[in-house]
This record gives C-alpha cells, sequence and structure tokens, in this order.
C-alpha cells in the first residue's frame, strides 16, 4: 500500500505533467494517483466537495489524514526523495506566503498550462478551472 494517494485534476496538463514526473521519480511507490477529473470520482469519500479538490492538490496519507496544498506538495516531493526542492515550505513563517502563493497558481493553473504550450483537451485550459 501507498504511504500517500494523490488526488490530482486529470484535465489539467501541467498537473498531468508533473504528476508523471513525480510519478517517474517513485522508485519505492510510496505514491498511488487519482484522477479527480475522472467521472466516477467520488470527492465525498475522502470527506470533502470536488470543488474543494479542485481548488488544491490533496492527497491523503496512510493514516488517512487529508493533506491539502502546501503540505501536500510537500509530503509527496519529500516522499520521492526530492524534498530539498520543496524545503522552503516547511518554514512555519512563511507559509502563508507559499500558501498564497500556491493557491493563486491553483487558480490559473489552466492559463498556465496554455502559456506554456501543453495541450489542452477541449478548450479546458481557456476555463479558470475545470
Amino acid at each position: 500500500m501507498a504511504d500517500y494517494t494523490v488526488l490530482y485534476d486529470g484535465a489539467c496538463p501541467i498537473c498531468v505533467k508533473e504528476m508523471r514526473k513525480i510519478a517517474g521519480r517513485d522508485q519505492a511507490r510510496r505514491l498511488a494517483f487519482v484522477d479527480i477529473a475522472h467521472p466516477d470520482f467520488d470527492a465525498g469519500r475522502y470527506g470533502t466537495t470536488y470543488e474543494a479538490m479542485m481548488a488544491q492538490l490533496h492527497a491523503v496519507d496512510g493514516a488517512g489524514r487529508l493533506l491539502i496544498g502546501i503540505d501536500c506538495v510537500s509530503a509527496i516531493y519529500t516522499a520521492v526523495g526530492r524534498g530539498w526542492l520543496v524545503w522552503p515550505l516547511k518554514i512555519e513563517q512563511t507559509k502563508p506566503i507559499w500558501r498564497f502563493l500556491y493557491r493563486l497558481f491553483a487558480r490559473n493553473r489552466y492559463r498556465a498550462s496554455k502559456m506554456l504550450g501543453l495541450r489542452c483537451e477541449g478548450g479546458t485550459c481557456d476555463l479558470r478551472y475545470h
């Protein structure tokens, strides 16, 4: 069983690209991935709403705790041996700034995908969020 189940937006090109990169670094198979954009996905199973999950990246740890936003990012990067990339996210005094910046990015992830030239199916990159 995986240490974390990452609940990501599979309709978001930049999100899919990042999850593939992280999965490729997960040699110990510590992560499992669930696409929340899949029609059969039920956010209620995780004690939250689809809208909340679309607003920020979520993961569930082995104890069943929900990690959201920068806490999720920090945990999954650390799990694949890339904790050094996210060490600033762990500094308590700067967390409010990182949370704000992450939420800003998350709200604009489709726009960022389009700006980066990533392939957007069915016009999803023209949406604020799916």
